[in-house]
């Protein structure tokens, strides 16, 4: 249910442009992101740090491409969040030697520190091929095709990254014996 909870705006922004165009969808998205952190708050749920940041990005990046009819800013939104993250992951591990994965995944996961570096770095990566990987679909191809690649491409990436994860974290889990 979160995965769907994360990916609504993105679902959404998609369905409006097939029946409308990148502005109505991008109108769609940044009320769809409020609507999150709206339904977040009624229900007294923290809203994440990612949420806030995306609803920000979406507000800038959805805002310019609406008040000057230019599609190329909705086009660097994924960009600049991916990269947002990446530099987020990388500085606080380099400046302040913080592995923000464990401090999200520590407490449900016991794994040796090389792993923790490993899983880290490659969440770093990710981000940082996501993010070029986007510029290089919204300048390269047309923007339907950005539209598909940013819900079918991204998503799906995303999905193969985050199982390949899983297993690869399988490995280094130990079970517990039963009591």
């Amino acid at each position: 249910m979160k995965f769907l909870f994360d990916v609504f705006p993105i679902i959404l922004f998609f369905i409006a442009y097939k029946f409308a165009d990148i502005y109505a969808a991008t109108a769609v998205a940044i009320a769809a992101t409020f609507a999150q952190v709206g339904w977040l708050k009624l229900r007294r749920r923290r809203v994440e740090p990612m949420l806030w940041t995306s609803l920000a990005i979406i507000v800038v990046f959805g805002g310019a491409t609406l008040l000057l009819r230019d599609e190329t800013f909705i086009k660097w939104k994924p960009t600049v969040l991916y990269w947002m993250f990446a530099l987020v992951l990388a500085g606080a591990e380099l400046f302040f030697r913080r592995n923000l994965i464990r401090s999200m995944m520590g407490r449900e996961v016991s794994l040796p520190e090389a792993v923790w570096a490993g899983l880290h770095w490659s969440w770093v990566g990710f981000f940082a091929f996501m993010g070029a990987l986007n510029l290089y679909v919204a300048f390269r191809f047309s923007t339907d095709t950005w539209v598909n690649f940013k819900l079918f491409g991204g998503v799906g990436l995303m999905l193969v990254f985050v199982l390949a994860q899983a297993v690869f974290l399988a490995r280094h889990i130990k079970e517990e014996p039963p009591r």
